[in-house]
């Protein structure tokens, strides 16, 4: 008599020999995406610093030895009210069609950190209700598709691309110092708006709007979206400059003052954890590391 032997199932955390197999793998999970896209992505994982003990790229699921699913996550230090706490970019969760039922361990081995603050900022529109069943809160409802240069001057305000070089004074702490610089070398923009010897930092990355043909910037980091919407003038003009004329942004709804459409639904954020992410802060996330 023989006995069929059960298939082994195994979810690890992915390492380096992993990589070529997953590319190919997320190629055909993710068709909207080439495969120089996630070599590109695993690449910037590859070189990123991370915090410990958390893996570098996030998870693989193996059924007798073949790849047949994958979770990417992008773990960063973040700070809240004045103190350190881990966030969880959860990127690109795919499994073969043909074996979705062996998808449960996946995502339990990502989300298992009880100290981690879980997102994912991408979800497409059909996974919502999974991803709420599995216990995330949507922080971030919509977003507004900005015309910033309409916006009117104000007094006193200055908008300048940021530079690492100058001192900015103690209302720039280290740690933006730091983030602009790191966003800059994603190949973003940077800007310190001054007003009254205060500075208020800015990020941005381009992305592309209608399908592709708009340039556009996503502001990824800011201390409060309404700080954006009071000087969207200045900015807007100064990216004018650079040859951007919208900007897209996290919102709530629509931002008092600031000239653009408020679009519910689109770009829905979710989060799973102790600190409840900030609208307007989307640093070290997927989208600055792979490209919106």
């Amino acid at each position: 008599m023989t006995h069929d032997k059960p298939p082994q199932i195994c979810c690890r955390p992915i390492g380096d020999a992993d990589i070529a197999g997953l590319i190919e793998l997320l190629t055909k999970g993710f068709p909207k995406r080439t495969r120089g896209y996630w070599a590109r992505a695993m690449q910037q994982l590859a070189k990123r610093e991370i915090p410990a003990p958390y893996p570098r790229f996030g998870y693989v699921l193996e059924l007798d030895g073949t790849q047949i699913g994958v979770i990417l996550l992008i773990f960063s230090t973040q700070n809240a009210r004045g103190k350190a706490h881990i966030r969880c970019n959860i990127s690109s969760w795919y499994v073969d069609p043909r074996y979705r039922a062996y998808a449960s361990p996946l995502i339990a081995a990502a989300v298992r950190h009880k100290d981690v603050t879980y997102v994912n900022i991408s979800p497409a529109v059909h996974t919502w209700p999974v991803i709420e069943a599995q216990g995330f809160t949507c922080y971030c409802s919509g977003e507004i598709v900005a015309f910033p240069a309409l916006g009117p001057p104000v007094a006193n305000a200055c908008v300048h691309e940021f530079d690492s070089r100058r001192d900015y004074g103690p209302t720039l702490s280290e740690e933006e110092r730091d983030i602009l610089v790191a966003h800059g070398d994603y190949g973003g923009l940077a800007y310190i708006v001054t007003e009254n010897r205060k500075a208020i930092p800015f990020a941005f990355l381009p992305r592309r709007s209608l399908r592709g043909i708009v340039p556009t910037l996503q502001l990824v980091y800011c201390r409060d979206v309404r700080d954006f919407a009071r000087f969207a003038g200045p900015i807007g003009r100064a990216l004018m400059r650079r040859g951007s004329l919208f900007v897209r942004l996290d919102a709530a709804g629509p931002l008092p003052g600031l000239v653009g459409r408020y679009i519910p639904d689109r770009g829905r954020r979710y989060f799973k954890g102790p600190e409840r992410p900030r609208i307007g802060d989307l640093t070290f996330s997927e989208g600055v590391l792979f490209g919106f």
